[in-house]
């Protein structure tokens, strides 16, 4: 941004643009340095989260995986395609949309994605946290 107000205010050293328009560049220049800061600190303080996936069965075969936001994509999509494969945890998997917990891992959401609760009292949570 340094080599941007310099520019500028060379500008209006050679008398290519006033001094209000130099300002005003100049304060649309910071205002935007401010907003990609804020920016990157909202995805890093995001990328820190932890998925949290919970399953409880009827029988007592629990689940609990936890999962950190930087590894979460590639995991997701493996983890269904063997968990899928496995007949005893197929019928678990196959009501999880990844498309959908994909997206909501994109557009940054917090708090409780799926809630699903079965007839015979299984469930299973994902949460980012």
């Amino acid at each position: 941004m340094k080599e941007e107000i310099t520019r500028v205010l060379t500008m209006v050293q050679e008398g290519k643009i006033d001094a209000d328009k130099g300002s005003e560049l100049i304060q649309i220049l910071q205002e935007k340095e401010a907003t990609d800061t804020k920016l990157v600190e909202k995805s890093t303080n995001y990328l820190d989260k932890t998925l949290k996936i919970r399953v409880v069965s009827a029988e007592n075969d629990n689940v609990t995986v936890n999962l950190p936001i930087k590894l979460l994509k590639v995991v997701l999509m493996a983890g269904h395609s063997i968990a899928a494969s496995i007949p005893q945890s197929e019928k678990y998997v196959k009501d999880l949309d990844i498309t959908l917990l994909t997206e909501a891992i994109e557009n940054e959401l917090d708090g409780q994605i799926v809630d699903i609760k079965s007839a015979n009292g299984d469930t299973v949570s994902v949460i980012i946290e």
